[in-house]
């Protein structure tokens, strides 16, 4: 492996913990700026839908962005824009200024983490194996790092502005020292096509090797229609998926410390143990992926996951919750990156925008759950509203057969054998 591909990863996992520390030093600072700004949790959820929506419209313009200048250029410029604007919601009074700062805030994300994704979609073609699971690990390791200063912050009496400024000034410096290393093109179709074989190439080049253009075109084609209509799902699911997740990151501390009655400090460390089980969860992905397929580790993983919510959501006790919090992220862990790798290897040409496409519904998601769940809380306790989650898992388990691949069909059938084989022997 190349020096300047080994050094494009290492970027982009930079990258990636960069905006992990941005978004997760906004969530453990979410408890203190809403005891600042005086609003309850449902005024809160409301407000959290505005950053979705500043998310969703960032990840659009990111997606053509990427695709028409290069990541190169468009991951650094808004890795600068994100870590700029993370001190914005530590200093309003009041809901309306809070509401400006945050979708202003969500924007800038939006676009760093399409960019970044669109990117190590770029280097995990080159790399010609799984190692999308990792970089999003590192996004997890950020949320750790946000955790541990949050609560040390909490603890000495902090102002939120003072630490988000602070790790705002740091992200600058990163955003713009990391961006020589980045990939200065996409990989070609053909090294990519190495990496993940598509039921829709593989359609295509059979048609094309037909020699009837009139069939090829036809194919082709279809082909397209049905890539569409893939991308289209795989953003339903990562919609589900990630209300879960952003479930977690804006309700775990306050979970914590209005139904359980922790002190903020411990409060704070229920989204650093989701973060961290999130962490060790993607570590190990990629080699699972190689092994069983992305498939299992989505069916398996929100079955997982759904366990997890389960027991936060019935569990009288902290160390319980705690328990479930962790097994939540450590179902959900594996989850999006092969979601967003099966969007960004569909179509090499259009990586970007498919990226953005399942990126910006899965963050709708993301930040409109916690709202959705703050307006449950008009009618019942935090916990209980957590039943949703247990639901959505659920839903994503059964319909996780969308990433089936050619390989995942070629690993049943050969499990398939075996077994009928060692039934033969053993009459």
């Amino acid at each position: 492996m190349n020096a300047p591909l080994r050094a494009a990863r290492v970027a982009t996992f930079v990258y990636f913990s960069l905006c992990g520390t941005l978004m997760g030093t906004w969530v453990v600072n979410i408890p203190a700026i809403e005891e600042r700004v005086g609003i309850s949790h449902a005024t809160l959820g409301g407000l959290l839908v505005l950053l979705g929506l500043g998310a969703f419209v960032g990840m659009q313009v990111a997606g053509r962005l990427t695709d028409s200048l290069g990541a190169r250029v468009v991951v650094p410029a808004t890795g600068v824009l994100c870590s700029a604007a993370l001190v914005l919601p530590g200093l309003p009074h009041d809901p309306w200024t809070l509401a400006g700062a945050l979708m202003v805030f969500g924007f800038c994300n939006g676009c760093l983490d399409v960019s970044m994704n669109a990117h190590a979609v770029h280097v995990e073609k080159a790399y010609g194996r799984p190692v999308m699971s990792a970089f999003h690990a590192t996004f997890s390791v950020g949320g750790v790092l946000a955790a541990l200063v949050g609560a040390a912050t909490a603890s000495a009496g902090q102002s939120p502005a003072v630490g988000m400024a602070a790790m705002g000034a740091l992200g600058i410096v990163i955003a713009l020292v990391s961006a020589r290393a980045l990939l200065p093109a996409a990989p070609t179709v053909a090294a990519s096509a190495v990496a993940t074989p598509t039921v829709e190439a593989s359609s295509a080049a059979e048609a094309a090797s037909t020699g009837k253009t009139g069939k090829a075109g036809q194919a082709s084609a279809a082909a397209r229609r049905g890539t569409s209509g893939r991308i289209w799902v795989l953003a339903a699911l990562a919609l589900m998926v990630m209300l879960c997740e952003g479930a977690a990151n804006d309700w775990s501390a306050l979970h914590l410390k209005d139904v359980l009655g922790a002190p903020a400090s411990t409060a704070a460390f229920a989204y650093g143990t989701f973060a961290a089980t999130m962490t060790i969860g993607r570590l190990l992905a990629d080699r699972l992926v190689a092994r069983f397929g992305s498939m299992a580790i989505l069916r398996y993983g929100a079955a997982t996951a759904a366990v997890g919510i389960a027991i936060v959501t019935v569990s009288p006790w902290m160390w319980a919750a705690f328990a479930g919090w962790a097994l939540f992220g450590l179902g959900l862990s594996g989850c999006v990156p092969q979601l967003f790798s099966a969007a960004g290897h569909a179509d090499p040409a259009a990586a970007g925008a498919n990226v953005s496409r399942v990126a910006g519904l899965g963050y709708v998601g993301m930040l409109a759950g916690p709202a959705v769940i703050g307006w449950l809380t008009h009618f019942t306790a935090l916990n209980h509203t957590f039943v949703l989650l247990i639901l959505l898992c659920a839903i994503t388990a059964v319909a996780a057969g969308v990433l089936r691949t050619d390989s995942d069909r070629t690993r049943r059938t050969r499990r398939a054998r075996r077994t009928r084989e060692l039934a033969h022997g053993s009459r």
